[in-house]
């Protein structure tokens, strides 16, 4: 009789089943380290895309910081420049009517001043600067300035009759706003009152 054991099937020697456990325990262990290293796999690329759009808003807003200090730097000089325009245009108008005729060297004069008062208007317009022409538009706060107000039945209330003083802008923001007088409209009819009923016994009511 032989002294061999046989082992029945489903049984395992503590050897075997030590082995198994540890075995487990490593493919448990390699599953963590892959959903950890998975978590900070998203977390990182997470970080990049939120890296990226960040320096995407900054190339943006330097850009536009920029394009803006570009096109404002002169803002300054350019309200300087608009007293000197404001007394080119004084002086041609202090200049009466047909005093030019038969007078030569005013005549210059006046042609040199009014060339000069061109060449300025257009040389802000080069650089971004508009003057602005309201009359018959709707009076706006951030735009003009009313200083007096026309009685006027010929244009609604609140539109620009005349301009006092030129406004001027540079791309989006006002230099100077333009000094205009209002039109303030037709006064409001009173209302007429209603006429009196006679009840039906004949009293007025």
């Amino acid at each position: 009789m032989s002294n061999d054991t046989q082992s029945t099937p489903g049984s395992e020697t503590p050897a075997e089943a030590q082995s198994a456990a540890a075995a487990g325990e490593a493919a448990g262990g390699a599953e963590a380290r892959i959903a950890a290293l998975e978590a900070e796999t998203t977390e990182l690329k997470d970080r990049v895309l939120r890296t990226m759009a960040e320096m995407e808003n900054l190339r943006r807003r330097t850009e536009r910081e920029v394009a803006d200090a570009r096109q404002y730097a002169i803002a300054a000089f350019a309200r300087d420049m608009l007293t000197a325009g404001d007394n080119l245009a004084r002086t041609i108008e202090a200049v009466p009517e047909g005093a030019r005729a038969g007078n030569e060297a005013l005549t210059a004069l006046i042609d040199g001043v009014e060339m000069t008062e061109r060449d300025l208007q257009k040389s802000l317009e080069k650089h971004g600067v508009r003057k602005l022409d309201p009359v018959g538009q709707k009076f706006d706060p951030n735009l003009h300035q009313a200083i007096f107000e026309v009685p006027t039945e010929e244009k609604p209330a609140g539109t620009v009759m005349q301009v006092m003083q030129s406004g001027y802008v540079i791309g989006e923001r006002v230099l100077r706003p333009a000094m205009v007088g209002v039109a303030k409209g037709a006064p409001k009819p009173k209302p007429t009152a209603k006429p009196e009923t006679e009840s039906t016994d004949g009293s007025a009511s």
